[in-house]
């Protein structure tokens, strides 16, 4: 085992999203490897993660913000920085950010001499509008000095877009907690959805637009008129940007849908606790999104039992082979709803159950811990405990007058510049 290593790893929320999902299993695997590891995340409202863990946990304090993303993106850098200036708070070998608010915080810190350098994940780079949030996501990514990925469609990117190594690290799934055996819960899970029998689809992630979650639902509605006692349940949903229209198109979607009352259920938020009930609950796991940084909710059906239905694209062709799922093209509504009824074919179910099992078996959280040991080995930084200066309000927009590295000058090479607003690069 390599030496134990004191190791900060920041998240954007503490919200159940595939980045936080990764950031609380790469902490428990690093503990358990014998690291002492906290995950911090900005914290407004006071409460904890969604879930228990073994690796150390911090709130970060976090300031009320509005509705506007760029700006509350600026206001969580701003927070972040307004924490870590005070050196109790920095006694850290490591700096890992998962995303690109604490990627932006690492970079000023260590612009300010407060640490010596970072790593940063990068599950997915984002489409965006506001020339400021994206000059923020491209700095979160060229100021680290090493970077992972979890999947090798954003290694690609990351290396044609932006001329930057990454180490490919993967994702797991805990076999532990997902799995196909009923506890209490299953029957807690019922009775709070009030499922009556018959065939139920899963989609986790709730109404967004990369989800393609409209498309869905009228797939849905054509396998509906075959199978009438079929429910469609759409859960989660927390995240911090903007997918008010698309909801609302979601919204008048479904009216117009010809659809029974109750047979499409959105919970919203749910609890963690009821996640593994809600995927045994499931006749599939229905996941037609348009974009992805791996989809971690396909490895925690398989775990569980559960036949998938996805998209026919990079990340899930990586890492799934023609048999192993239900393909569909995410853009064909009559494709997604063909797929949706195979799953309901047995001997069909049968074989993506049992190869479920062996992917999931496959995906280790420990095994993708120690893909990240190397190079944290690489990055252990002596700890800085002086004073540092106040951070002001605006410390996140100020974050832009750091251009990001030029090349042959950061910590990566850049083989010329780009525009992440271009549309297409959605995560």
């Amino acid at each position: 085992m390599s030496r134990a290593m004191r190791i900060a790893i920041l998240a954007h929320s503490t919200n159940p999203r595939g980045g936080v999902v990764h950031a609380l299993e790469l902490g428990d695997a690093l503990t358990r490897l014998g690291h002492d590891v906290t995950v911090h995340a900005p914290n407004a409202s006071g409460a904890a993660f969604f879930r228990a863990t073994v690796c150390r946990t911090a709130g970060v304090p976090a300031s009320p913000v509005g509705r506007d993303v760029t700006a509350m993106v600026e206001t969580r850098v701003a927070d972040y920085l307004r924490y870590f200036e005070q050196a109790h708070n920095r006694r850290f070998d490591v700096w890992h950010a998962q995303d690109g608010i604490s990627g932006n915080a690492l970079a000023t810190l260590k612009q300010r001499g407060l640490i010596e350098n970072f790593a940063r994940t990068v599950h997915h780079v984002d489409a965006f509008d506001d020339a400021r949030l994206s000059a923020l996501q491209l700095r979160a990514i060229t100021a680290a000095d090493r970077l992972f990925v979890v999947s090798c469609m954003w290694r690609d990117w990351l290396e044609y877009e932006l001329g930057l190594d990454a180490c490919l690290i993967g994702n797991g799934v805990d076999t532990s907690r997902f799995s196909p055996m009923p506890d209490a819960t299953d029957a807690a899970l019922r009775q709070r959805l009030d499922l009556p029998p018959g065939p139920v689809f899963l989609a986790v992630g709730g109404v967004e637009q990369r989800k393609n979650t409209i498309r869905l639902l009228e797939a849905f509605r054509i396998l509906h008129l075959q199978h009438p006692s079929s429910r469609l349940i759409i859960a989660g949903g927390a995240s911090l940007l903007d997918h008010d229209a698309y909801r609302t198109r979601f919204i008048k979607a479904l009216a117009q849908s010809g659809l029974p009352d109750g047979s499409v259920i959105c919970t919203g938020p749910w609890p963690q606790e009821l996640m593994p009930a809600l995927y045994r609950a499931a006749t599939a796991l229905v996941f037609p999104s348009i974009k992805e940084g791996f989809g971690l909710v396909v490895l925690e059906a398989m775990a569980s039992g559960v036949p998938v239905v996805t998209s026919r694209i990079a990340p899930f062709t990586e890492y799934l082979g023609d048999d192993d799922v239900l393909w569909c093209d995410p853009f064909d509504v009559s494709s997604i709803a063909a797929a949706i009824a195979h799953s309901l074919d047995p001997a069909r179910r049968r074989h993506c159950i049992a190869l479920g099992f062996e992917i999931a078996a496959r995906h280790d959280w420990l095994r993708t811990a120690r893909a990240h040991l190397a190079s944290y080995e690489s990055l252990t930084a002596r700890s800085y405990c002086i004073d540092a200066p106040s951070v002001v309000a605006n410390a996140g927009r100020a974050a832009l007058a750091s251009p990001p590295p030029q090349a042959g000058k950061g910590a990566h090479q850049m083989h010329g510049s780009v525009a992440l607003n271009a549309k297409g690069t959605h995560y």
